[in-house]
């Protein structure tokens, strides 16, 4: 499900809390839970920042990043976030 960056930033993102309930809230009543939580970084590498370590809240979920800062290579790469831990995942796109 795709949510809208709340703070229309090409340099920061947020999620919409009330959006951000819905969605959760639909999941919950379908008996779904998030498995991937990805977002682009458009000046920096494909890792997480303080702030989406501080803002990862589900520990199950697969957390995506995309870089786009260099046009000739698109880095894309996966982590979980558990408890501040940051754990990068292999990646394989068929």
């Amino acid at each position: 499900m795709a949510m809208e960056n709340a703070e229309r930033s090409p340099t920061f993102y947020r999620f919409d809390s009330m959006e951000q309930l819905r969605v959760w809230r639909d999941m919950d009543d379908q008996d779904e839970e998030p498995i991937v939580i990805y977002h682009s970084h458009t000046a920096t590498e494909a890792y997480p920042s303080r702030t989406d370590i501080s803002l990862a809240s589900e520990p199950g979920a697969h957390y995506v990043l995309a870089s786009t800062r260099d046009p000739e290579r698109i880095e894309f790469r996966s982590y979980r976030i558990v408890d501040a831990v940051v754990t990068e995942e292999p990646v394989e796109i068929v």
